[in-house]
């Protein structure tokens, strides 16, 4: 035979392997978290009301506070974009200064 050609069977065999490797750990995977999803609503059938009650409380807090602590980033945000603007106001108010003292120099001291 060819070396090409054991070469090829060679790979064909290991691509092979691999593929299988692969799809087995997937199928484990799958497996494991449907057995993880099942004892999971096993156990919250098992709560009573009030765990539930405290539950749903629970979560509700967590959105609140994920909606409060982005309207604090914004916040955040808007006061870097304030203080920049701030910043470029005053420059704007110095250099329309600096052009009015120009004007009227030239208005004062020109030849017209």
């Amino acid at each position: 035979m060819p070396m090409k050609t054991v070469a090829s069977l060679i790979i064909l065999v290991a691509m092979g392997v691999f593929a299988y490797t692969e799809l087995t750990a997937r199928l484990v995977s799958l497996e494991t978290s449907r057995e993880l999803f099942e004892n999971d609503l096993l156990k919250k059938s098992e709560q009573v009301p009030t765990d539930q009650e405290q539950h749903f409380l629970l979560e509700d807090l967590y959105k609140s506070v994920e909606q409060i602590e982005t309207r604090i980033e914004d916040m955040m945000h808007n006061k870097v974009n304030i203080q920049f603007i701030q910043k470029q106001t005053e420059k704007l108010s110095i250099d329309v200064e600096i052009l009015k003292d120009k004007v009227r120099a030239n208005k004062n001291g020109g030849t017209h």
